[in-house]
């Protein structure tokens, strides 16, 4: 019985060496991108330094627009185009590169119920604080989204992923959230993860998976983005061995690495 057409053009990519001129587009670091894209892509550049896989790190005003899921970010690789941390680790993994093959089923199960608490409370609390705390969305969203834009464009599109923030938050239970309650929650979440870690040197045992380039992505962007409070990042330090963790990781796979 013969193979679909996209299924067999997915088995020749997936059968292709990782090849050294991979691309990973985020918006412009300097002056556009938000905190949430930057963890995220933060995350996602840490997975691929742990599975060994080279990438060159672009820069591009229309990123968000770029990518296939309008989600940032996104890789350029081959033929393929991927976007966000879980198709990107099965793209990987169709090519041999995984981090997680080690694990038994009840630790996968484990390791990817962590990754839905990050992804539900770490990375839902940073859209709540960017575009649903008055303060941030005033004076730090609106003008680095819409900065390389001109007027009234520039509006528009900054009220408009506003808008769709706000009711994706009110859709999913938060919009009636205090920035108190979003601060307690990130605590939770941060709780935890410090008690799987414990004294490990990752969340599970002596090598990352993909769980650690997640929290590492979100925990070390928190602690080195500024915003209107700095109480965000003080909900982290918290947790001494979170701090060792994001410190472990960047010394490992970022100093003197860096692209």
């Amino acid at each position: 019985m013969s193979l679909p057409a996209e299924a067999f053009m997915s088995q020749i990519a997936a059968a292709e060496p990782w090849p050294e001129n991979a691309t990973l587009y985020q918006p412009l670091k300097e002056d556009q991108i938000l905190l949430s894209d930057c963890a995220s892509s933060l995350a996602v550049q840490a997975y691929l330094r742990m599975c060994g896989l080279p990438v060159q790190v672009v820069c591009r005003v229309n990123a968000e627009y770029m990518s296939p899921s309008g989600k940032i970010p996104f890789i350029h690789v081959g033929n393929q185009v991927v976007s966000e941390l879980g198709p990107i680790v099965q793209f990987t993994k169709a090519k041999g590169h995984s981090l997680s093959e080690a694990l038994d089923d009840v630790q996968r199960a484990e390791m990817k119920a962590y990754m839905e608490l990050v992804n539900n409370m770490l990375l839902t609390a940073e859209l709540y604080i960017q575009w649903c705390d008055d303060a941030t969305a005033t004076e730090i969203s609106r003008p680095r989204y819409s900065s390389p834009y001109s007027w009234p464009l520039s509006s528009i599109l900054a009220y408009q992923k506003q808008w769709e923030v706000r009711r994706k938050m009110n859709a999913i239970g938060w919009g009636g959230k205090t920035l108190e309650q979003v601060y307690e929650d990130v605590s939770q979440c941060c709780q935890a993860l410090s008690q799987r870690l414990g004294t490990q040197p990752y969340f599970f045992n002596k090598h990352p998976t993909e769980l650690d380039a997640l929290v590492f992505g979100h925990l070390f962007t928190i602690l080195t983005t500024r915003l209107t409070s700095a109480e965000l990042a003080e909900r982290i330090k918290s947790y001494s061995n979170l701090l060792s963790f994001c410190r472990r990781i960047e010394q490992t796979y970022f100093e003197d690495k860096r692209s």
